[in-house]
């Protein structure tokens, strides 16, 4: 990049008068920042960029996005924007002092980013400096700054407004208080007892009162108290406090909030939650290694397991030294805080060619037509995101430390290692209550809310998404009558149960359990722990049985009777995403994970639960709908009809109900959609929560034809359905066309909400696509035969045969998925490699027994 300085001849800078006078043209598109106004100066809003990148990084005066060098021209012919802001940070060795060695270290008033400082270098010897400049473009003049006395006031201002901006992704939610926390100022003198105390595992009780909940333990004498109402709102009786006010031990820490990242810590004295830089030394007087913990409800058991067994240990194959692994594909993503289900999910998706075409292979495309704000646009985030991880830019090897000192004195930048996927979680969880949280998720429904997304936002005629998507087919029998129905529906998971009655070690399971009970009892330490060996085959054979319909209703007896349901394959997937269920519910509705081992297969084939459709002498039930009751209120009478027996899917109505939704909400959700699942329902309720009559019964409107349907025509997808009546004609109230109305929703499974998105997506259906994109489609489809046609009759369905490789898999470790960690295993280049956040290395023993999520790629026939 060429660049004009500002000087009139010779070494004579520019006066404050021509200063202000060049910039006059550009004074109506330079902005001060608001309040709500994000300003991106960390990150650039098509890569990684940052002002740690070596051509640093450049904020729009107007917009406030940032732009990496090689994405500024794009933006300034795009906007016309002149007037940007550079910044620039730089690593310089530090000036020798008259003893020979480095000045004393000091704080540097140079630094003003709000960016992280790396520690792989010697602070002695190094020192960063920050530099900012206003460049105006096209002829990429600089100013430097600060230049108070030569600017004008609105440029002074918005300079310094910008500069001292907020990050934008500060969470201002009432939760987000933890980065805010101070320090306590009695952590780095905290005394602390030496009269033996240990604190057990679990079984906890306050010393002064039979509460086993809200306990806290105080840091320097080891007392198990119950608290009050004070730091997160939980009841108690207020013997921590009191306990404070008799001894004066200001600092006590949540039992139960324990992990490797930290704990929750309130001083009594600073009257506040803070931050406590030595817990892992405070909790380690009283004999707890945080290390090891794991945040549960009623206790610290993570830690119980030894090291040798632990899912901890084996899946992040701890204890081997593995080989860090560098270039195109093998980037690492930072943990943001819990965030490790989005990496171990987002490497395992841009491992497949389908996703890299369609996003990375396409990204010029993308960039040149993203919107004016490229931060609230799926594609141009996806996009960065896979070129990000693929292009190797960000993951280049480090430099051996015999050339550090003579490339510092160049200046030259130490080498990117891994992304920040700041931007991208940011937009990605926009409006999502728990993804857009710091908590811990699970990977799967994470998975199937990125899948979602993929589809509403098309790249070209075909979704990416299509590789996963496949047919499932249902069939309900009546076991008094014998007859039967089949129904289909549209999956991307093959979800495989955990055969827990097929272990091959049952009579070690039950002599470690006794051991286990024994040790909790006797408050000693738990035996070694054994894990269950479970047969994939045996998990495949419980997933082809038949199961019991809850409330089955037959049409042939006109009343409730037992029924069964088998599902198989309508379709083969491209790709097959198998979750293994191992997370349930306690009998005291706790969530808990099964820690099982199963011998998953690497080669896979699943021919035999092909679907085989209407067997001969086999009867259909008759079509005939439900009975119809009458809600007796007499409000509802009006036209309205309550369906009492329903075909709902109750596990998707139980995932929303945990979430904290009213039960008659989460059952019209999941019917609205079709039972697509609790994601698509999900989405139903955001949209309608504030409906007054968001947590009513069902109740389904009587529009002529939709009544003798029954219900399963009314958000069901099939094949040959024709859309919902109901819904058509709520579409064409809108002022659209009944022809409109029916392609959108045959388009988007006949879900009404994405069919009003698909319409303002489409404003001309009848148009034809892009050529360019349709070639990129037809390479897509390349062996394999496409069951539904481009269009609106039918969901866009690949099949193939039913034979698979495995090609990744991604392992949870704790005891749910509301805690613990996540990383991916992924075959690359003949090798298995894991990732693990930052880490990306060559893995030695890749733990394919104990994953929750294995991703299989079609064998070619």
């Amino acid at each position: 990049m060429q660049r004009a300085a500002l000087f009139r001849g010779g070494d004579a800078p520019m006066a404050a008068g021509d200063l202000g006078e060049l910039l006059v043209p550009y004074m109506p598109t330079i902005r001060v920042p608001k309040s709500g106004d994000r300003v991106f100066k960390t990150e650039c809003a098509f890569s990684y960029d940052s002002p740690d990148s070596e051509g640093g990084l450049y904020v729009c005066m107007n917009t406030f996005l940032g732009f990496g060098r090689e994405h500024i021209e794009r933006h300034y012919r795009k906007t016309g924007q002149c007037v940007y802001l550079h910044l620039k940070r730089h690593l310089r060795q530090k000036v020798p002092g008259a003893s020979g060695g480095a000045l004393p270290k000091r704080r540097n008033a140079k630094l003003f980013l709000d960016l992280e400082i790396s520690s792989d270098l010697n602070s002695d010897d190094f020192e960063y400096e920050d530099e900012a400049k206003l460049v105006i473009f096209p002829d990429h003049y600089e100013i430097s700054l600060p230049n108070i006395e030569e600017l004008p006031a609105l440029v002074t201002i918005a300079c310094d407004a910008l500069l001292s901006a907020k990050s934008p992704y500060r969470k201002q939610e009432p939760d987000s208080w933890e980065e805010e926390l101070q320090a306590s100022k009695h952590a780095k003198t905290l005394v602390q007892l030496d009269n033996g105390v240990r604190i057990p595992p679990s079984g906890w009780k306050c010393s002064r009162c039979d509460l086993r909940e809200n306990l806290w333990l105080n840091l320097s004498d080891g007392s198990v108290l119950c608290g009050k109402w004070f730091f997160d709102g939980s009841g108690g009786n207020g013997h921590a406090v009191e306990h404070y006010r008799d001894t004066g031990y200001p600092l006590a820490v949540k039992l139960g909030t324990i992990t490797p990242d930290g704990a929750d810590v309130y001083s009594f004295d600073e009257e506040e939650p803070v931050l406590d830089p030595h817990i892992a030394k405070h909790l380690a007087h009283f004999g707890i290694d945080m290390l090891q913990m794991q945040v549960t409800d009623n206790g610290l058991r993570d830690n119980d397991i030894k090291p040798r067994v632990s899912e901890w240990e084996v899946i992040q194959e701890a204890g081997v030294k593995l080989k860090p692994m560098y270039g195109p594909g093998y980037t690492g993503m930072k943990n943001l805080g819990n965030s490790c289900y989005l990496n171990a999910v987002m490497q395992a998706i841009f491992s497949i060619p389908e996703f890299q075409r369609a996003y990375v292979g396409n990204l010029p495309r993308i960039f040149d037509y993203s919107p004016l704000d490229p931060t609230q646009d799926f594609n141009t985030q996806m996009a960065k995101l896979g070129h990000g991880l693929l292009s190797g830019q960000y993951s280049k090897p480090p430099m051996k430390s015999e050339l550090i000192e003579q490339v510092m004195k160049e200046e030259h930048k130490p080498q990117h290692n891994g992304i920040s996927p700041q931007m991208f979680k940011a937009f990605i969880s926009k409006g999502h209550p728990e993804f857009s949280s710091n908590r811990q998720q699970d990977a799967q429904e994470f998975f199937l809310h990125l899948i979602n997304l993929v589809e509403r936002n098309p790249v070209g005629s075909e979704n990416p998404s299509d590789v996963f998507r496949f047919l499932v087919e249902e069939r309900t029998q009546c076991c008094q009558s014998r007859k039967v129905r089949y129904t289909h529906r549209v999956d991307y998971i093959m979800q495989l149960p955990v055969a827990m009655e097929a272990a091959t070690n049952k009579d070690e399971l039950i002599a470690y359990e006794l051991k286990r009970r024994e040790a909790e009892a006797a408050r000693r330490p738990l035996p070694e722990l054994v894990r269950a060996k479970i047969p994939f085959s045996a998990c495949l054979q419980a997933f082809s049985e038949p199961s019991n319909v809850e409330d089955f209703w037959s049409s042939a007896l006109q009343a409730k009777s037992a029924g069964v349901k088998t599902s198989r394959f309508a379709s083969f997937p491209e790709y097959l995403v198998v979750q293994i269920k191992k997370f349930t519910f306690g009998l005291d509705w706790i969530p808990k994970k099964l820690d099982v081992s199963i011998d998953m297969p690497d080669f896979l084939d699943i021919t035999h639960l092909r679907a085989r459709g209407l067997q001969p002498g086999e009867e259909e039930l008759p079509d005939i709908a439900p009975p119809i009751v009458i809600p007796d209120d007499p409000k509802d009478h009006m036209m309205n009809h309550f369906v009492e027996s329903l075909d709902i899917d109750e596990s998707s109505v139980m995932q929303l109900a945990e979430m904290g939704f009213p039960l008659e909400a989460c059952r019209k959700a999941v019917y609205y959609t079709g039972n697509l699942g609790a994601e698509v329902a999900f989405n139903w309720i955001i949209a309608h929560m504030e409906e007054p009559d968001f947590a009513e019964p069902l109740v389904i409107p009587a529009f002529g034809e939709v009544a003798s349907s029954g219900a399963a025509a009314l958000g069901a997808v099939g094949l040959d359905n024709q859309p919902p009546e109901e819904m058509v004609a709520i579409i064409i109230s809108m002022g659209f066309q009944r022809n409109v109305a029916i392609q959108a929703l045959k388009a988007t499974n006949n879900n009404l909400e994405r069919a009003l998105e698909w319409i303002f997506s489409h404003p001309d259906p009848e148009e034809e696509s892009d050529p360019a994109l349709d070639t990129m489609d037809m390479e897509n489809n390349a062996n394999a035969n496409i069951l539904a046609e481009t269009g609106s009759e039918g969901p866009r369905i690949k099949d193939g045969p039913g034979r698979y490789e495995l090609f990744g898999f991604i392992s949870h470790m704790g005891t749910s998925t509301m805690s613990g960690h996540y990383v991916c295993h992924l075959r690359k280049e003949g090798r298995w490699v894991i990732y693990n956040d930052l880490r990306v290395c060559a893995s030695e023993r890749p733990p394919k027994d104990l994953g929750y999520i294995y991703f299989y790629h079609r064998i070619p026939s």
